[in-house]
């Protein structure tokens, strides 16, 4: 039995011949068998043999669509057996760890079936409702953890997923066990495949009669494994002759990472379970459906590119979250996409065509497991010529012990070029940073407020936090002040560009500006203070009349909050409103802060909120909050957010809401947190910041002494008298005209990266605020400069002579200037010519 089909059609060495010819195992049955299994063996004293499916996504990295799709069959299947009505009664149990995402894929099939799956984790807190033993497992104990018990009280049918019926042991234990406490009529045993010895056959028939219960049996393939006489211990020499440290490479490989590793952020749907250990209704599943496209569309941009080889690798018992993902990657993108999963189980690996398991990874396990620490594998990645892994594992697994050399990751970056890794958040049922409970009474809340992290602190406010006046603004942030997060300009830009950090995971040093810098700053500020004003007051005016009578203002932390400050203040001055104002998180790529979103709609109608920055550049935010809120929408069910941000500066036309067009010097953009409420940016790292969390940010607390955000304030404030007549004026020819957004910042952008090379719009940075942000945090190359631009880049010009970055003046270009980070950053440069220049 060499030449057989594969599981997917195609023609090849079947996967269990090397086992079958050097043991004399026999594999018959259905023609299909060979195709949904190979063989391997075992390091198990129980049994020497492994049954490897195929089509399961555990040990053989497969398509999602086969995987999902034969677990979908079998539950239409169920459907089909129980009739309409009983199986709208019906619960799904799968078993751990091999079957619980195929199990979750037969209750999707089925249709609303609730879903719950036995566990090896124990949950403090958590009642045991049950627990069983699988004989022949490596690892044996089962726990069954619903939060209600109720799940399993109903007299309604009780459906059991297994990846394959072998003895019957498992799941007459199981019945067994749950039969006593909640006797019910009927059973259905779900596998992929039913491998019952003739011995074993008419067991499950004595059962039924015994229990007086009717039990059904719904498989993709039968058949029975033929073993030789004294198969065990020979079993047992062919695994002591073949595992030696020569077969097993990534033993003895140093535990340095060659490939990158970085983080991607799902934007989990809050209220969603991580899987069914602790159950999984049909709504958090619909609730799961709207929310895949988006976390896909994250995944998919964060790949590298080129990427065209990809595998999704699962934990353990997390296996349904990574498929389903996976199967989103698969049908949304171009890339050829795997899922296959990490397991406890240990095989022996033998690189050979007719032998199911040709590679394994060992590492450590990392979820602090109730028996103690122990070796987990990756099965069949190694060699694979995959492009980029995605790692998807629960918050309970995103420990020290995943990231250490010698873990996970590293594992797989010794082997793989890119290693991406996406957490998704573990439900702990009772836990109050949690969300509520699938199965507890809902309490009352507020009209605009779904399920949601409970108890989200109060915003934090100055002075405690911040320079500002308390009533000035309300961060909506955590406190990072005694988290050391600085990092050296050159060792930051070198990790973003390289793909190993995200710019928010760290901050860049504080810049101090020198004597001459300030003096730049006072000077831009006297000259500028009253266009500022009149552009401040426009702003206001046009967002009184077309937003919300009394909006409540959010300002992007940080160079919209002075903005917000200003408008608030000439709202009070103008009309005598006294407007909330609150500062949020926003990272490229990553999105909104979710959390602050959802205090927002506990607080006030988010039909009233209007999210303000400073100045827009390409447009980038003004793309990534609307797909962020549109994702909000989808996973959390609260609508009303109006994704237009109201600036001050729109010199790249990318908002309606706006008080000029031109693109001028805003001197709060000259420093960094001495004009910001001596706040810093801010920061998403997730050992920082959990699921429930705030994003963070730090109070340089140390340098008061050179604050200068409320002289900013004042100084501007103080010109509003002056500006009023103008700036209503100004307002009401804006209401009138056409300020449909025309983009052309974004194609000059667009432009500008492909003539220069660049081929990253990324690291085109347009516009006097944009520029000066480069010249501050990152690594320049060089700036590009209208001709004949004057005074407002005076700042960028004294700038540029310190760090040694060329400026170029350019005719025709729509900003006053464009700053141009470093492109194939090394390490080291920052000039034209590479050389580092001390500031």
């Amino acid at each position: 039995m060499t030449e057989r089909a594969r599981a997917d059609g195609s023609a090849g060495v079947w996967s269990g011949s090397w086992v079958a010819e050097r043991l004399g195992v026999e594999l018959a049955g259905d023609d299909s068998l060979p195709g949904l299994l190979g063989l391997a063996l075992r390091r198990n004293p129980k049994r020497a043999h492994l049954l490897v499916s195929n089509v399961l996504g555990k040990h053989v990295p497969q398509s999602p669509a086969v995987v999902y799709g034969h677990g979908v069959a079998l539950g239409r299947r169920v459907r089909d057996l129980l009739g309409a009505q009983d199986a709208e009664r019906a619960v799904v149990l799968g078993y751990a760890e091999t079957a619980t995402g195929l199990g979750h894929s037969v209750a999707d099939g089925l249709g609303p079936a609730p879903y719950l799956h036995s566990t090896r984790r124990p949950v403090t807190g958590v009642a045991r409702a049950g627990g069983f033993e699988e004989s022949h497992s490596h690892a044996t104990s089962h726990l069954l953890l619903p939060e209600d018990p109720a799940l399993l009280a109903g007299d309604g049918p009780l459906v059991l997923v297994d990846d394959e019926f072998s003895t019957g042991n498992t799941v007459l234990n199981t019945i067994r066990a749950l039969h006593e406490r909640y006797p019910r009529t009927r059973y259905v045993v779900v596998a992929l495949v039913d491998m019952r010895s003739p011995a074993d056959a008419g067991r499950l028939e004595d059962f039924a009669r015994e229990i007086g219960a009717r039990v059904d049996l719904v498989t993709a393939a039968s058949g029975t494994v033929r073993l030789p006489d004294g198969v065990l211990e020979k079993g047992q020499e062919l695994v002591a002759r073949h595992e030696t440290p020569a077969a097993e490479p990534d033993r003895a490989r140093p535990a340095t990472s060659a490939g990158s590793v970085a983080r991607v952020d799902l934007r989990w749907p809050v209220g969603v379970p991580d899987g069914g250990r602790h159950g999984f209704t049909a709504a958090q599943r619909e609730r799961l459906e709207a929310a895949l496209p988006g976390m896909a569309r994250r995944v998919a941009d964060a790949l590298p590119a080129g990427a065209r080889r990809v595998l999704v690798l699962g934990f353990e018992e997390l296996m349904y979250a990574p498929l389903r993902l996976a199967h989103a990657l698969e049908t949304t993108t171009g890339a050829d996409v795997r899922y296959s999963t990490t397991t406890r189980s240990p095989v022996l690996a033998v690189d050979d065509p007719g032998y199911a398991i040709r590679t394994r990874l060992v590492f450590p396990a990392h979820d602090d497991p109730a028996d103690g620490p122990g070796e987990r594998y990756a099965y069949n990645v190694a060699g694979a010529g995959f492009d980029a892994v995605v790692a998807v594992v629960d918050s309970a697994a995103d420990t020290p012990a995943l990231h250490a050399p010698g873990g996970l990751l590293a594992r797989l970056a010794a082997h793989v070029p890119h290693v991406l890794l996406a957490v998704v958040p573990s439900y702990v049922p009772g836990d109050p940073r949690a969300t509520r409970g699938p199965y507890a009474p809902q309490a009352p809340h507020a009209p605009y407020a779904s399920e949601r992290p409970s108890m989200l602190p109060d915003p934090l406010r100055g002075p405690d936090f911040s320079s500002y006046a308390p009533d000035e603004v309300g961060w909506l942030l955590q406190d990072l002040s005694d988290v050391t997060l600085e990092a050296p300009t050159e060792e930051r830009e070198e990790a973003i560009q390289s793909g190993g950090a995200h710019y928010a995971e760290s901050l860049p040093v504080e810049y101090q500006p020198s004597e001459q810098y300030q003096e730049l700053f006072h000077a831009a500020l006297e000259t500028s203070a009253a266009r500022l004003a009149r552009a401040v007051g426009a702003v206001t005016e046009i967002v009184l009349t077309e937003r919300s009578p009394r909006p409540v203002l959010v300002s992007l932390a940080r160079a919209g909050t002075p903005v917000g400050i200003l408008m608030r203040r000439w709202a009070r001055f103008r009309h005598g409103l006294d407007l909330p104002h609150y500062a949020v998180s926003i990272v490229r790529g990553r999105g909104i802060d979710a959390n602050a979103l959802r205090w927002l709609a506990e607080h006030h109608d988010p039909a009233d909120v209007v999210f303000v920055d400073g100045w827009t550049g390409k447009g980038a935010i003004t793309r990534e909050l609307a797909a962020a809120l549109a994702d909000f929408e989808a996973t959390d069910g609260v609508t009303g957010f109006d994704p237009e941000i109201a600036v001050l500066a729109d010199p790249g036309s990318c908002v309606r809401t706006y008080g000029t067009r031109d693109d001028f010097l805003i001197p709060s953009a000259c420093l960094n947190s001495t004009v910001s409420g001596l706040i810093s940016r801010t920061v998403l790292r997730a050992d920082l910041v959990g699921p429930h969390d705030f994003h963070g940010a730090k109070f340089y607390r140390e340098l008061a002494g050179a604050d200068l955000s409320l002289a900013f304030l004042d100084a501007v404030s103080a010109r509003f008298p002056e500006v009023a007549e103008a700036a209503d004026a100004h307002a009401k020819d804006l209401l009138a005209a056409d300020r449909a957004p025309t983009w052309e910042g974004w194609a000059a952008v667009e432009r500008i990266s492909e003539e220069y090379g660049i081929h990253d719009v990324n690291l085109v940075k347009p516009g006097v605020g944009e520029t000066t942000r480069v010249m501050l945090r990152r690594v320049p190359w060089k700036v590009l400069a209208r001709a004949g631009a004057g005074a407002d880049l005076d700042h960028v010009r004294l700038l540029a002579e310190q760090r040694g970055v060329p400026v170029e003046e350019v005719d025709g270009l729509p900003y006053t200037c464009v700053g141009l980070i470093h492109p194939q950053y090394t390490r080291g440069a920052t000039g034209a010519d590479g050389r580092a220049v001390a500031l």
